[in-house]
């Protein structure tokens, strides 16, 4: 598996759609990227981590975030490993006693969990090709 380093370079929030979009591009100057669409939740989950927003009560993603400190976790990186029928698969990688594991997740809920944990987020190069040029 070629891994390409992205990051998040744009959130849009649309109040008018049920539809979000993230836009994930290639680090270091390059050129290639693509947009993640994402349900409002997820959006301003992840704008609000951006933005270092607290809320009043952990949110869900604040939630799984306390839940792998409580455990003794550490989320290592984001991996948007496939793209089938359209739907972006992802695994976010937590560093726990024993070893590393992989959890498969959805990427917009990986990507709101990253921003938190400011851990680095990869695309598999099959993505890409799968993507097309762009």
């Amino acid at each position: 598996m070629a891994l390409v380093e992205v990051e998040l370079t744009r959130v849009m929030l649309v109040e008018t759609g049920e539809q979000q979009i993230v836009v994930l591009q290639e680090k270091g100057g390059a050129e290639r990227s693509f947009p993640v669409i994402i349900g409002i939740f997820e959006a301003v989950a992840i704008h609000r981590a951006i933005r270092k927003e607290d809320s009043p009560r952990p949110m869900t993603h604040d939630f799984i975030m306390n839940a792998f400190a409580g455990l003794g976790a550490e989320v290592r990186r984001l991996v948007v490993r496939d793209l089938v029928d359209g739907t972006f698969l992802g695994s976010l990688f937590v560093q726990i006693a024993g070893g590393e594991r992989e959890i498969d997740c959805r990427p917009s809920d990986g990507i709101a969990v990253a921003v938190r944990a400011e851990c680095p987020i990869f695309v598999d190069e099959q993505v890409f090709g799968k993507l097309g040029p762009g």
